[in-house]
């Protein structure tokens, strides 16, 4: 039994199956910001400023250092091995199969969870703009049960619609996805600003003294929730969340050996810049101590406290948006993992089907948009969110020690693109990672825990005699013949592609 058998780049390269080619670098960079510029902005901000005051803004950009290396680090392996899968795909051809199947699970948690959680904080703003032209929600009817303290709610209805919504537009294909995507993002980033331009003349640097109120890293008397830089990072670390996703549209990418490392780059520094800009103007606006009363909100806070409500449609607008692209690229990155692991073996042959029109894996796209849906919908997910940090930054921390291995076992395979500074460029994300790590809470390693024993059950007790790998007997390094010869894991028609 070879758990650690591997995969090659050739072989990989090999396996790629024909969906539709057609995202360029700016639809990368769109797609990247897409997935970071969202809830970190229009949720987390009120969070964060609670938790290391002024100094958020060296909260994001330490989030951002982190994800700056790791994502140096994935734009190695996506010019190497330009395959869906993400980390997945990268950790087989690195470690094994037992890791990659870890890795992708991981992921599969990252992806539901987020698209749940920012499904929950979208309807809150859809709410409120119902709200502000006279139409009213049922209350039932705009959470799931147990989310609002001292309020009966028992379903998140228009969390549920928009994620059934963003999986019928994944499910009909990549043009149309890249699309709405793109309109979305650049009238989003057209919002912000806006907000920037019109709300930068109300700020006081008062409000940034004390610009540190908790230090690095401290407890309060009576509390066990830290505070300070370092813990408030790892808040905000879920906004920079999704970048990675970019790198699983490889297959659907024109030149892809060029096009994602620049996508994955610049779509961390444009969000980066966006971030720090943002935090200063909101914590200048208002004192970090005034954002308890708007800890959900606290963009709307911000204009309150500058008078101009005819800028708060506007922005509520630019949060539905921020959040709506947010969900569309997790769920497209969730369904691009699965359907990796579906044409390895380690999946249902199921979520590897390419529809004959639309080429994309539609049924696959579709079981999971629905449990993302019923999940947003039912229950209070907002409890799990952390799970998506420690899955993410599990995830990174084998991307980036895949690049040191992959450099010393491998250094004269082709790489259309070299991350500088190796080995100090992925130690750095690995240490960065686990410093971020460590900021979360110990609930959060018990439930991660549990997600990977339910995990290492489906591996054992599924995959690991389904793989495409073992049936081909072999390690991987020398069974591209006979892993060609197994069962296919994708079904392929000559059918006409539908735009």
């Amino acid at each position: 039994m070879n758990l650690l058998r591997k995969k090659t780049v050739d072989q990989l390269t090999a396996e790629a199956t024909p969906l539709k080619r057609t995202m360029t670098t700016f639809d990368l960079t769109m797609l990247g910001i897409g997935a970071i510029i969202g809830t970190g902005i229009f949720v987390l901000t009120g969070k964060g400023a609670l938790t290391a005051g002024p100094a958020l803004c060296l909260s994001f950009i330490l989030a951002a250092i982190c994800c700056g290396f790791a994502g140096l680090c994935y734009a190695e392996f996506a010019a190497m091995v330009p395959v869906s899968g993400s980390a997945y795909s990268y950790a087989y051809v690195a470690f094994g199969e037992i890791i990659a199947f870890i890795i992708g699970w991981d992921l599969i948690l990252e992806y539901a969870l987020q698209a749940a959680t920012v499904s929950a904080g979208w309807s809150g703003y859809f709410v409120k703009l119902l709200d502000g032209f006279g139409i009213h929600l049922p209350t039932a009817l705009t959470a799931a049960w147990g989310t609002t303290p001292g309020v009966t709610t028992w379903f998140n209805l228009p969390g549920f619609v928009i994620v059934l919504l963003i999986t019928w537009l994944l499910s009909i294909g990549i043009n149309q996805t890249r699309r709405a995507n793109d309109a979305m993002v650049i009238v989003k980033l057209a919002i912000i600003v806006l907000f920037i331009v019109c709300t930068v003349w109300f700020v006081n640097p008062a409000n940034w003294r004390p610009f540190s109120p908790y230090g690095v890293y401290t407890f309060q008397p009576g509390s066990t929730q830290p505070m300070g830089i370092l813990p408030a990072a790892s808040i905000v670390f879920f906004s920079f969340i999704g970048f990675d996703a970019v790198s699983s549209s490889a297959e659907e990418t024109i030149e892809p050996n060029r096009t994602l490392p620049r996508g994955i780059l610049y779509s961390l520094a444009i969000s980066t810049v966006l971030y720090v800009v943002m935090t200063l103007i909101m914590t200048g606006v208002v004192k970090y101590t005034e954002f308890s009363r708007f800890v959900n909100a606290p963009v709307a806070g911000v204009i309150l406290a500058t008078g101009m409500n005819w800028l708060a449609v506007i922005v509520n607008l630019g949060a539905l948006l921020g959040m709506t692209t947010v969900m569309l690229v997790q769920l497209y990155g969730q369904s691009r993992i699965c359907y990796a692991m579906s044409r390895d073996g380690l999946f249902p042959r199921f979520f590897g089907e390419i529809h004959p029109r639309y080429r994309t894996p539609f049924k696959g796209t579709w079981f999971f948009g629905l449990l993302t849906a019923i999940a947003g919908g039912f229950i209070n997910i907002n409890v799990l969110f952390e799970l998506v940090n420690i899955g993410t930054l599990t995830a990174f921390i084998i991307v980036s020690a895949g690049v040191l291995w992959m450099r010393r076992t491998q250094p004269d395979a082709h790489r259309g693109f070299r991350a500088p500074w190796v080995p100090f460029t992925p130690i750095c994300a690995i240490v960065f990672c686990l410093v971020l790590i460590a900021g979360l809470n110990w609930q959060t390693w018990v439930r991660f825990v549990v997600w990977f024993l339910i995990g290492m059950g489906v591996y054992f007790g599924y995959s690991r005699r389904r793989s495409k790998l073992g049936l081909g007997g072999g390690t991987g390094t020398d069974t591209a013949a006979s892993t060609a010869s197994a069962e296919p894991a994708v079904t392929t028609t000559t059918a006409p592609v539908g735009d």
